[in-house]
Parts: C-alpha cells; sequence; structure tokens
C-alpha cells in the first residue's frame, strides 16, 4: 500500500476511534433525517447511533479523498460538510446539479471536481470544488443518448455510477440502461468531458458499481441483473484508455440464483477482498483478491437475515460486517472469519428506514 494510501486512512490502524455514516432515503414526513452518524465499537462490531443529520433523500455519501469533507445526494443537487475532529458534519453548502435527483457521486483524487450520475434523467453533472470544500459551479453536464433492449427498465440510459481512473485522468459512468460503461477523458482546466473509450456489458446484464483496485489496475463492475463481476486490466496506450476483460464471476451461488439482483461493491481495508450483496435470495458474497493478476476467487455466499441488502461492508479492522436491508428497514451484524469463509450473525438488528449506503472514517485522519 502507498503512503499516500496509508496517509489518507485507508489502513486499518488499531485503537483509532471511527465513525460510520449512513445515508438514507426520507420518504415520509416524519423522516427529516438523511444521514445518521454512528460511533463504532470494534471489539464487538457494532455502531451506536450519535447524530442525525436533517437532509433529503440521501441517495449515496462519498468522503473526499483527502478525508475532510463528505459529500451527498439530496432532492435538491447535492450537499456538502465539513468532518469536524469527532466526526460530526458541519454544513457547508448546498448545489443544484440542474436535472432530476442523483444516484451516485465521488471525487476525483485531487478532490478539485465532484461528479454525479443521474439514474432518472441519465445525466452526467461536473461540478468544481472549491478549496474550502464546498461546492461550486457545474462545469458541464451531459445528457446520455441511446434506446436499449426495450425489456422492462433497460430502454434508455440510467447512470447508476460515476468513478474516476486511479491515475486520475478518465472518468468512468456505469450505464445501467444501456449495458455499458462509457469512458471519459477529463479536462482539468474546463471541467469538461469526451467520450473516448466504451465498455460493452452483456445485453440486459445492468452494470450496476464500480471500483478500482488499490493499484489502479483492475476496474471492477457489478451487473444488477446478470448477478456477475466483470474484471477488467486497465492500462493507458497511446495516450488513450485500453481495458481488458480478463474475468466475468457469478455474485450467487448455483443452488440459489433465481430472481436476484446484485447491489453495491466494497473493498476490505487492505484492498485484499472484494464484498457485494444480492437482492432476491438476501446474500453477501465476499472475493479474495489475486494480487498478481486481480483475478476474484468466492470465499463465501450466504445470507443477511434481512430484505433487500442494497450495501454492505466489513468493519475496518475486516473481523465483522455490516448489511444495509433496504426493505426491511434494518442493519445487521456478523462475525467474519475471512480465511474460514465463516458469517456468524452477531449483535441485535439496527431499526433504520430505507438505508442506502454506510462509509466508515477513521477519525485521526482529520486535520485542521
Amino acid at each position: 500500500m502507498s503512503d499516500t494510501e496509508k496517509k489518507l486512512g485507508y489502513e486499518y490502524e488499531e485503537g483509532a476511534r471511527y465513525v460510520a455514516y449512513v445515508s438514507s432515503y426520507t420518504q415520509t414526513k416524519d423522516q427529516k433525517y438523511g444521514i445518521r452518524i454512528y460511533d463504532v465499537d470494534m471489539e464487538k462490531g457494532y455502531l451506536y447511533e450519535k447524530k442525525q443529520i436533517e437532509i433529503t433523500n440521501s441517495s449515496y455519501v462519498t468522503i473526499s479523498h483527502n478525508r475532510k469533507f463528505l459529500y451527498s445526494i439530496t432532492d435538491l443537487g447535492v450537499e456538502s460538510f465539513r468532518i469536524l475532529p469527532d466526526g460530526d458534519l458541519q454544513f457547508l453548502n448546498r448545489a443544484s446539479i440542474n436535472g432530476m435527483r442523483g444516484s451516485h457521486l465521488s471525487t476525483d483524487y485531487e478532490d478539485e471536481f465532484l461528479f454525479v450520475s443521474g439514474y432518472h434523467d441519465g445525466k452526467i453533472t461536473v461540478l468544481r470544488l472549491n478549496e474550502d470544500g464546498s461546492v461550486g459551479e457545474i462545469t458541464d453536464e451531459l445528457f446520455l443518448k441511446g434506446l436499449g433492449s426495450i425489456a422492462e427498465r433497460n430502454f434508455r440510459p440510467h447512470v447508476q455510477c460515476v468513478k474516476m481512473t486511479r491515475d486520475n485522468k478518465y472518468l468512468c459512468a456505469a450505464d445501467l440502461g444501456m449495458d455499458h460503461v462509457n469512458v471519459y477523458s477529463l479536462n482539468r482546466k474546463t471541467g469538461r468531458i469526451k467520450q473516448c473509450a466504451i465498455l460493452h456489458s452483456e445485453l440486459e446484464s445492468a452494470p450496476r458499481h464500480m471500483k478500482f483496485s488499490k493499484d489502479g489496475h483492475y476496474l471492477y463492475v457489478v451487473h444488477e441483473l446478470k448477478n456477475k463481476i466483470d474484471v477488467y486490466f486497465y492500462y493507458e496506450r497511446d495516450g488513450a484508455p485500453d481495458f481488458e476483460k480478463i474475468q466475468s464471476i457469478s455474485t450467487l451461488d448455483d443452488k440459489n440464483s433465481k430472481g436476484s439482483a446484485a447491489s453495491a461493491l466494497n473493498f476490505s481495508s487492505d484492498f485484499k477482498y472484494l464484498i457485494s450483496s444480492n437482492a432476491g435470495n438476501n446474500s453477501v458474497v465476499i472475493y479474495s483478491i489475486d494480487p498478481d493478476n486481480g483475478f476474484l476467487t468466492k470465499i463465501l455466499c450466504l445470507p443477511i437475515s434481512g430484505e433487500y441488502p442494497k450495501d454492505a461492508a466489513l468493519f475496518p479492522d475486516d473481523r465483522h460486517l455490516v448489511s444495509l436491508n433496504h426493505e426491511s428497514n434494518t442493519m445487521t451484524f456478523f462475525k467474519v472469519d475471512l480465511e474460514k469463509g465463516l458469517l456468524i450473525m452477531s449483535g441485535k438488528e439496527i431499526s433504520i428506514p430505507k438505508p442506502n449506503v454506510i462509509i466508515f472514517h477513521k477519525l485521526s485522519d482529520v486535520t485542521e
């Protein structure tokens, strides 16, 4: 792991204090707190709520790479927060994305731009970030075009996820509706993007979420409808991005493979394991990652005691796991033995309305 990654807090530090940020929908008048902050008990593998943040329908949250700011989707666009030393969030500003509510957001690796994907309107929005962490002006807006398979929802663009390559040169956008990942070059002066490549997925597979390996050479794309992960080897050749598909692997066990939809991706804190989950059969799947070639090997696929696990993540110590169960309005907790492939439920479930995503954050990373 690089010195930069250690500095930014990607490596687990025993004895350090952590908080977790959980985003959720606010679908009734009584629900107005779209982000909850939890203290993390690493020994018990459990979360204790410490504060609720008022925000509407937080579809997704992300933390800047300098670990100082948190950004969230909201009905009115995006909101920015400063992360305080105790993990609390201080509101900075709200910015419009000039479109329908987004589904995912991320920053580039220099924290100069914020990218927002639009599932509902098939749009990519690029916004400039200010030095104080607040969100600035829109620098580019791109509505994707095309006609898909006209099967269920796969008939027009639905941009589900946007993620920069780790060399900070290209923006990848997973279009769930059109069954491909678009790749764009980023002009850092103007903040505008230009398409330069496309990764075609299997018809009606619905690419949903993406993660790059810690060295940036491997791209993992999970497909919602086909319940599989495609692995690509990424490199730059003659000033252009090149992605070579090297593996496809199921997110399910063969015994229980009908009526399921794969969800988000997360790494373990040491980047040696990849985690996903499946709605329908309501399971979590964990893979080991071969450090030499990026290949995935499934080590477990087990039930999570909830409905529609929209996100599942290992605790920073990689000894516990939490599942965010969107339809049963719960979070469930498990002890994990990655070497033996074991998952054992531990602690009582926590009630939370329509949870979407969880991020663990090490408090010692925050500097003034």
